[in-house]
């Protein structure tokens, strides 16, 4: 089944798709996914991985879970290289009871490495079980519009599009009200978000909007060059949301930095009232 989530803002975790090359010195699923990955040189070998190359690069395909030589199951047989893992598809459809669902904890399913077929596949799934809420993330934002004008980035209301930002200078996907939820996860968070005007966006038929969902975190880890947010990062945030109306979630792990209410809001109902 679908792993039972520790992330504050989300039930379950669901990865049907797994790896990432966007090489983040502070990515937490890369660090996973190289301590269970057994002996990679032997995994490659196995008739349980299928390869595939084109232009977007190599990747794997897995049916099934993968097993040792000893017959163990092994997570990341290939460590973090991207891998579409069809066994995990039904996984939604099999969990009756609503739901908020984080799609792909464990890579970026909008990565340029991954194909438009294995996204299709998931939105399927997805689709399938319509009574969950699905959380999606990525660092690649310009996949989310290319998908849209292509057509096929569903327009769902159980679907949320994220991005993942850690500077204020970073690329962002938004939409207009009425057509995709979008939201901003700030995570870690490594500078100030003094908040300009641009993070306001005005539209003739729409009117003045900002970023509907703000999720904030810090970085986590030992390692010694680790970013410490300040208190006055997380207060221009929320002095932003209360001018422009966006909900806001701090995580967790602010309270060591941050001695004011942590709030965690959300832009839809939660718990999610059970459709199914």
């Amino acid at each position: 089944m679908m792993n039972k989530s520790l992330i504050e803002w989300c039930d379950f975790t669901w990865n049907p798709v797994t790896g990432c090359q966007h090489g983040c010195l502070y990515c937490y699923a890369a660090k996973q996914a190289n301590r269970f990955s057994g002996n990679v040189l032997i995994n490659k070998t196995s008739e349980q991985l299928r390869k595939e190359w084109d232009e977007r690069g190599t990747r794997w395909v897995l049916k099934k879970p993968f097993k040792n030589e000893i017959g163990k199951v092994t997570p990341f047989p290939v460590k973090f290289e991207p891998m579409f893992r069809e066994y995990c598809l039904p996984m939604p459809a099999q969990k009756k009871k609503t739901a908020v669902i984080f799609v792909v904890s464990m890579g970026d399913l909008f990565g340029e490495w991954v194909p438009d077929e294995w996204i299709r596949r998931v939105f399927g799934a997805a689709q399938a079980a319509p009574w969950h809420t699905y959380l999606f993330l990525t660092k690649n934002p310009q996949r989310y519009i290319q998908l849209a004008e292509a057509g096929k980035l569903p327009q769902q209301g159980n679907f949320w599009y994220g991005t993942t930002v850690t500077r204020p200078d970073q690329q962002y996907a938004w939409f207009e009200p009425g057509t995709y939820n979008w939201f901003l996860s700030i995570e870690p968070i490594q500078e100030d978000f003094t908040f300009d005007a641009s993070w306001v966006i005005r539209s003739e038929t729409k009117g003045t909007y900002a970023p509907p969902w703000i999720i904030v975190g810090a970085e986590t880890g030992q390692q010694k060059n680790k970013t410490i947010p300040q208190a006055e990062w997380v207060q221009h945030i929320l002095e932003f949301s209360q001018t422009h109306g966006s909900k806001v979630f701090l995580k967790n792990n602010l309270a060591p930095y941050f001695t004011g209410d942590l709030v965690q809001d959300f832009p839809f109902s939660y718990p999610p009232k059970n459709l199914g």
